[in-house]
């Protein structure tokens, strides 16, 4: 994979998911940010004017050449997240009571307050953690208070919500309309230093390569632009990355042929998760986590047991993508795609042990080819792999 950094040379817009149209639904939201692959890959194949089966990583955050990745949602503060079952025998929430069919609870596992940590610290913790500070934590090494607050004028969330209002013109002509005319859209402005980070595969690279450096693309709506420029160094902190993941997931599979409990494990979800399956009718539904990955505990007990714990995530959020219909007699159209809800970046995933995707899979069983693994083409699902500190109990 080669990595590019994406700086906008104006403000951003992404509308959500919702259908809009002016008149009839005043607020165009463009609160999506990070943008989606679908976004970025449409931006792509706008600039090689190329409709490429190209394969993403991220879109993640960037400032002075480092990654940044989204906070894990496991946190309350500085304080991690423990699910109830992986608690002490003697810890009064052993015996909370809560219903089997879904995820056990998360408490807090220890409940000490640091007296010197003020309300100031609290409101500047960082939403998106430098590459260094994600390390330490695939490592499973202690993260200090200056790990988590934001350093060097940063701010939690480093870009600003700009507020639009619009006006539509009456049909045929150049007058506006009377009536059902006005609208509001939202952009954002990314804070200065500030970039998005993504990864293409070599043969979209050799493309771009093609083109000369740097590249102006139109990314979002309304034309704003954006330049593309390659940033090598952002491979060698993607590859520090992922080679602790993968030895955090082989280590827990090694563990676990020794005690049932040494292969507990986190995933930690750094890019939004799309987790979809048809259902009776052909219905198609989204939850929160895999459908692969079972419960680890329920009240069945013709259940087979399998790896998932718990959950820590948040509010999920609206996708939909366009598709390239073909109607008879006419040209191609895109259209817009259904409409999926994925799991927020930063989602946590509690297992005893570890369990691949379904997406990950090329072909299913038949050599079939695997259609969702389209989602981990486009950057979705993407996790890193933290052990369990036996500690936090």
């Amino acid at each position: 994979m080669h990595w590019y950094t994406l700086t906008p040379l104006d403000v951003l817009m992404f509308r959500d998911a919702k259908p809009f149209t002016p008149g009839e639904r005043a607020w165009a939201s463009s609160q999506i940010f990070p943008p989606h692959g679908h976004t970025i890959a449409g931006a792509i194949r706008g600039l090689l004017q190329d409709d490429l089966k190209l394969t993403l990583k991220g879109p993640f955050l960037c400032r002075a050449e480092t990654l940044y990745l989204p906070r894990p949602l496991n946190y309350v503060g500085q304080q991690h997240l423990v699910p109830t079952q992986w608690l002490s025998n003697k810890h009064p929430c052993q015996q909370m009571m809560w219903d089997r069919s879904k995820p056990v609870p998360l408490v807090l596992g220890r409940t000490e307050q640091d007296p010197q940590q003020t309300r100031d610290q609290q409101q500047q913790y960082r939403q998106f953690l430098p590459q260094p500070v994600v390390v330490k934590l695939l490592k499973r090494q202690q993260l200090t208070t200056e790990d988590w607050l934001c350093q060097n004028e940063e701010r939690p969330h480093p870009w600003t919500l700009e507020t639009r209002s619009h006006n539509s013109l009456a049909p045929g002509t150049r007058q506006v309309k009377d009536a059902d005319g006005y609208f509001v859209e939202t952009a954002i402005r990314l804070d200065r230093g500030w970039s998005l980070a993504i990864a293409v595969d070599p043969q979209t690279h050799a493309q771009l390569q093609a083109r000369g450096n740097p590249h102006i693309l139109r990314l979002g709506g309304e034309g704003h632009r954006a330049v593309l420029t390659p940033c090598p160094a952002l491979e060698r902190q993607w590859q520090e990355l992922t080679a602790l993941s993968q030895q955090n997931f082989q280590q827990a599979e090694t563990a676990l042929q020794q005690s049932p409990t040494a292969g507990r494990v986190l995933a930690y979800l750094i890019t939004p998760g799309v987790f979809e399956r048809k259902h009776d009718g052909g219905q198609a539904t989204c939850r929160a986590y895999p459908w692969e990955w079972k419960l680890a505990y329920s009240a069945n007990p013709n259940y087979v047991r399998g790896s998932l714990v718990s959950v820590a995530t948040e509010k999920a959020l609206a996708i939909s993508g366009r598709l390239s219909y073909t109607p008879p007699d006419r040209a191609t159209q895109s259209i817009p795609a259904p409409q999926v809800f994925a799991a927020p970046a930063g989602s946590i995933y509690y297992l005893e042990c570890p369990a691949t995707l379904f997406q990950d899979q090329i072909v299913k069983e038949g050599d079939r080819q695997n259609k969702a693994q389209i989602w981990r083409q486009l950057g979705y699902s993407a996790m890193l792999w933290i052990p369990f500190d036996k500690d936090h109990d």
